[in-house]
């Protein structure tokens, strides 16, 4: 990705565009990317811009839609931010039923609105593969804003979700997961990151991102490396959803991970003998994860009071240290 959008990183660094209202507005953009564009409109406020969408991960129709919309948010609340609304992006097979991507459109919408927005629109195609997302828009104060750069030395790595959820719904489309454990997979991936992050915006934070399909090591890395530090993950600390250990020795991983370990591999340190199992949570790609967010020490007892008061869910998972890259130790 980073080769494909090389030609538009570079014109942002002409002279004309970098002397233009729109380069001196946009805070967020390709010169350092992040979870979403963030464009300033006003000393106190800036609008956030993300677009997600993926093929069906679950069978309900009403639960993908829900789990599509609350993954396209997650980049607002990954920046600190605010939803306000969002755009449908479809594609349909002709021969499917309708009635389908009704409900599709209606989880999403459900979804939305829960995080405070609307979907205001959309736009759908034809294809041989169904698929399904948002593009959001939201707002945030440019100076409380979070990035993946705002990591430092000391600060105390926290996560909002348990990890496996690539896992299980492979496992779910292989018909071998389990009813139960596969349902809590799609109820934390159903699960907005609104609350946890109101409550790191409550407490003063300013580096966040969200795991998604760059598994934990992946987004983990990219914020350590905009940080110029070192992350060090505590693997007993690392939540694992229920199921996810056994199914993975089954061999139910999805083909992203194997695709995150082969680029990865020479960026993060690993234990040595570490077990095939642990290797396929830590590369696997998340739809729909939690938060990881970067505190330091003097206020993680604010933030997790904070968490405390919105009923979040959060794990203590390691630190950042001084150095580069990823450490799991």
């Amino acid at each position: 990705m980073a080769q494909v959008l090389r030609p538009l990183a570079q014109f942002s660094h002409t002279t004309d565009f970098a002397q233009s209202a729109v380069a001196r507005n946009l805070l967020v953009g390709l010169d350092a990317p992040d979870d979403a564009a963030i464009y300033q409109i006003a000393p106190d406020r800036a609008i956030i811009q993300t677009m997600d969408f993926f093929p069906p991960v679950v069978d309900d129709a009403f639960a993908f839609g829900a789990i599509a919309a609350a993954n396209a948010m997650s980049d607002i609340y990954a920046m600190g931010g605010s939803v306000l609304f969002g755009l449908n992006i479809a594609a349909w097979r002709e021969d499917l039923p309708l009635e389908l991507l009704s409900e599709i459109f209606r989880g999403g919408a459900e979804k939305m609105r829960e995080g405070g927005g609307v979907i205001a629109g959309g736009h759908t195609i034809t294809d041989q593969e169904p698929k399904y997302g948002v593009a959001v828009t939201g707002e945030v104060d440019p100076r409380a804003l979070f990035t993946k750069g705002g990591a430092q030395t000391g600060d105390v790595l926290f996560l909002t979700k348990p990890l496996g959820t690539g896992i299980l719904t492979t496992a779910g489309k292989q018909g071998i997961a389990a009813e139960q454990d596969l349902q809590n997979a799609i109820d934390w991936m159903m699960t907005l990151n609104r609350d946890a992050a109101h409550a790191a915006r409550a407490a003063g934070l300013k580096a966040a991102t969200d795991i998604t399909g760059y598994a934990l090591l992946g987004h983990g890395h990219e914020m350590a490396s905009a940080s110029g530090v070192q992350f060090q993950f505590n693997l007993s600390a690392l939540p694992i959803l229920d199921g996810a250990f056994k199914l993975a020795k089954q061999g139910s991983s999805p083909g992203g991970a194997a695709r995150n370990r082969d680029y990865l591999r020479d960026k993060v340190l690993l234990p040595e003998n570490l077990s095939d199992e642990w290797e396929a949570v830590l590369f696997d790609p998340q739809t729909s994860g939690g938060l990881l967010i970067a505190a330091p020490r003097e206020k993680t007892n604010a933030l997790i009071q904070e968490f405390k008061a919105r009923n979040v869910a959060y794990w203590e998972i390691g630190t950042a240290v001084a150095g580069n890259g990823i450490a799991v130790i």
